[in-house]
């Protein structure tokens, strides 16, 4: 199932490596019909490593929701899965050269503004990261008019919410839903020709 209002976006799906792809595609899709175009590598990157996790870890099955929500000023991407155990960063000392599993984590916290996992209930859990959505890459109404300087609106406060409390944790990967538009329709003249 996805879902799709102006500036949320979700995917439920099963986290099997045959899907994250199509979830990146989903996440990719979405920013773009946001026109958060930088974030894109960024977020598919994140979810990869989150969906990944709810593949190698979750029990008692791979049943997740990837979330995508754009804030004022933040994109904020999560991934819910039934799996009640909180994600654990590998210990930096234990080898890292040689681990194969662990480091996506690590990955997801220096690439992102923020990330942290919290319980969701008793049986499940949700991993989360943030990225700055700039006022540049925000996006624009559909078809806003041209406004002169003067015209020009005052500028907004950022609004500020709760940002959860980050924890050192592994997340679980989940990819987020996109949402499909309609291209322009061309202009007609309406001189004969």
């Amino acid at each position: 199932m996805i879902s799709h209002p102006s500036r949320h976006c979700t995917v439920e799906l099963q986290a099997l490596p045959s899907r994250i792809g199509q979830v990146r595609r989903i996440v990719s899709a979405q920013l773009r019909y946001w026109h958060l175009d930088p974030l894109i590598d960024r977020a598919a990157l994140g979810v990869t490593e989150l969906l990944s996790n709810v593949h190698r870890h979750a029990r008692p099955d791979k049943s997740c929701v990837v979330e995508l929500e754009l804030l004022v000023d933040r994109l904020t991407v999560s991934v819910r899965d039934h799996d009640p155990r909180l994600p654990v960063v590998a210990d930096a000392a234990e080898d890292a050269a040689l681990s194969t599993c662990g480091r996506g984590l690590a990955m997801v916290a220096a690439m992102s503004e923020s990330w942290g996992a919290r319980p969701e209930g008793e049986d499940g859990k949700v991993v989360w990261f943030t990225l700055p959505a700039t006022t540049t890459s925000r996006p624009q109404p559909a078809r806003s008019p041209r406004r002169t300087p003067e015209q020009q609106p005052a500028p907004r406060r950022a609004q500020t919410h709760p940002t959860p409390t980050p924890v050192t944790a592994a997340p679980v990967v989940t990819a987020p839903a996109h949402a499909a538009t309609a291209p322009p329709t061309p202009a007609r003249s309406a001189v004969p020709g």
